[in-house]
């Protein structure tokens, strides 16, 4: 099973390594009326603020709860205009009615959603919206490159059992989740499909931060940008789930 402390201790790689969320992730909050000037937002597993630094940008008031005390601390230094709570999604305080919005970014597979869903209705406002989202490392509807093809030849040799809940793009699965306590029902759902260019140190450096590779699995997807030239073009997909507050779960 994955563990959550292995961000913990790779917090500057992590600060370093993990790509922005696309631009259109951001415009789409933007339109509609989720994000703006004095929003008051609840980011839960904020990590070093991959998420925080753009809704700091956009106008937002933003909590950010990160159980890693090293994660926190590049959080605080690189934003420093958030709030910083060093706790987990279920056990950190949290004020009661404050947030228009609260976020999970690439976080919430690893919440207790029948501790969390609670808490964070309970931290909501009347009409407030949970947006979930999360960078799939791979997009299955382009075809494999060949470092996709490398990849998945590393991936295969495994003997560790997968990690368990819905898949990355499972996403109905995921709404069913997140709705089936009651606390919030399904608004808008969709994805955003975009690339980016890395090169082998890039590359290191990320797959160092994924919780279920090992060090010897990091070597050889580095060794497979060298071969294919030192740089490769990855396709990713951030599927984004928007869960409206019910008023009386």
């Amino acid at each position: 099973m994955p563990d959550p402390g292995h961000f913990e201790a790779h917090a500057e790689v992590y600060e370093r390594a993990r790509p922005p969320y696309p631009a259109q992730l951001w415009t789409r909050l933007r339109e509609l009326g989720l994000l703006a000037p004095g929003t008051r937002v609840l980011e839960l597993g904020a990590g070093t603020g991959q998420a925080t630094g753009q809704m700091i940008d956009a106008g937002a008031r933003v909590l950010a709860v990160e159980p890693g005390a090293a994660l926190a601390g590049r959080l605080r230094q690189r934003w420093p205009r958030a709030g910083v709570l060093v706790g987990t999604a279920e056990a950190a305080p949290l004020p009661a009615a404050a947030f228009e919005l609260a976020v999970a970014a690439t976080a919430v597979h690893w919440f207790d959603l029948g501790v969390v869903l609670p808490r964070v209705h309970r931290a909501q406002v009347p009409g407030g919206c949970f947006a979930v989202w999360r960078t799939a490392f791979g997009d299955p509807s382009v075809p494999l490159t060949p470092f996709r093809e490398r990849v998945a030849r590393i991936t295969a040799r495994r003997r560790q059992p997968p990690r368990p809940g819905p898949g990355e793009l499972d996403t109905a699965a995921w709404v069913q989740r997140l709705t089936g306590s009651g606390h919030f029902s399904a608004g808008h759902v969709e994805h955003f499909a975009w690339a980016v260019e890395l090169r082998t140190e890039q590359v290191r450096d990320l797959f160092t931060t994924f919780s279920d590779w090992d060090p010897a699995e990091v070597a050889q997807a580095a060794d497979a940008v060298d071969e294919l030239g030192g740089r490769v073009l990855e396709h990713y997909v951030t599927p984004l789930i928007l869960l409206e507050r019910v008023q009386e779960p």
